[in-house]
């Protein structure tokens, strides 16, 4: 995930007094939020048995190169980004929405696979190497990307809006932000499109929006938790996170609807490995279309992330 798009995101559960720290990607890094070992596993939900009811294709299976039939996938993460994979409270085992997808196109192809904690920007130069089958790790499918690996996109990601529980400022969109206070963190592509908002507002002849620009999000969230400021913009899958975990789900609400300039995440494959990359695009499609993609996003409550078509590299 672009480090433009993305701020560094600390979650502070704050009635279990869990700190959750930040880490952002840097340049073009991951973003998201990283759960600390021995955390209660407040907002994960089971999805052992939706992974579990997935078939295998013995068409998708046959058509995998030989190295995956024997030896099952190797992928890489950046296993940092809750909810899209991160570690659980044990210190070791990866969960996530995408590590839950990662399972269910494993388990469509018929083999398993493992993940590797790694850097994120050593991720593409490992794919390229061999290293590794895939990277899945809220990834940005980007044209410059493009260039370098292949992507097969299983999600859309953009700004979201963030606010107080139970919405008693009335916030339903970027449209209704004017004259509102809005928290952003310093240099994010959030910041830039609140100031954006700001002119449309004010071009309307209403209140221009009052951006705070923060440090970290857990001011952010401080300042929306004691109504000084009535939204936070934040990128949406961890939006969702933060709303389902922190105060154990009694501080926030994600304002419904698509993401801001949204974009989608692709999981990478070497260029050269076209046969894996249409298999697990295969995969993904029929996960897709049996339902059991879309009950894995609404288990971890991301569903309004999900894409209805399996492309390849159809970011821009």
């Amino acid at each position: 995930m672009s480090r433009s798009r993305v701020a560094r995101v600390g979650v502070l559960l704050a009635s279990l007094a869990v700190l959750v720290t930040a880490c952002g990607g840097g340049p073009d890094g991951a973003g998201g939020t990283s759960q600390a070992a021995g955390a209660p596993a407040s907002g994960i939900p089971d999805t052992a048995a939706i992974v579990q009811g997935v078939q295998q294709d013995a068409q998708l299976n046959a058509a995998l190169p030989a190295t995956v039939k024997q030896a099952g996938l190797h992928l890489a993460s950046n296993l940092q980004s809750a909810p899209n994979n991160f570690y659980a409270a044990d210190g070791k085992t990866p969960i996530g929405y995408e590590v839950d997808l990662a399972k269910a196109i494993a388990a469509k192809l018929g083999v398993p696979v493992t993940h590797q904690d790694m850097a994120f920007g050593s991720l593409i130069t490992s794919l390229q190497s061999g290293r590794i089958d895939l990277t899945m790790a809220g990834m940005n499918d980007t044209k410059a990307r493009q260039q370098q690996i292949d992507f097969v996109d299983y999600f859309t990601s953009g700004i979201t809006i963030m606010i107080r529980k139970g919405n008693p400022d009335g916030i339903t969109g970027p449209d209704t932000l004017c004259g509102k206070n809005v928290a952003v963190v310093q240099g994010t592509s959030h910041q830039k499109f609140a100031a954006e908002q700001s002119t449309k507002c004010t071009q309307a002849g209403k209140p221009a929006i009052t951006v705070t620009a923060t440090d970290s999000d857990n001011q952010n969230q401080n300042q929306l938790r004691t109504g000084r400021v009535q939204a936070i913009l934040n990128d949406l899958p961890s939006a969702v996170y933060i709303s389902r975990t922190a105060g154990d789900g009694k501080f926030f609400d994600v304002v419904p609807g698509q993401p801001i300039d949204g974009g989608p995440y692709g999981i990478g494959v070497n260029k050269q490995n076209t046969q894996l990359r249409d298999a697990v695009q295969k995969a993904l499609q029929a996960l897709i279309t049996d339902g059991t993609y879309g009950k894995i996003l609404q288990a971890w409550g991301v569903e309004q992330g999900a894409i209805k078509e399996a492309t390849v590299n159809g970011g821009s």
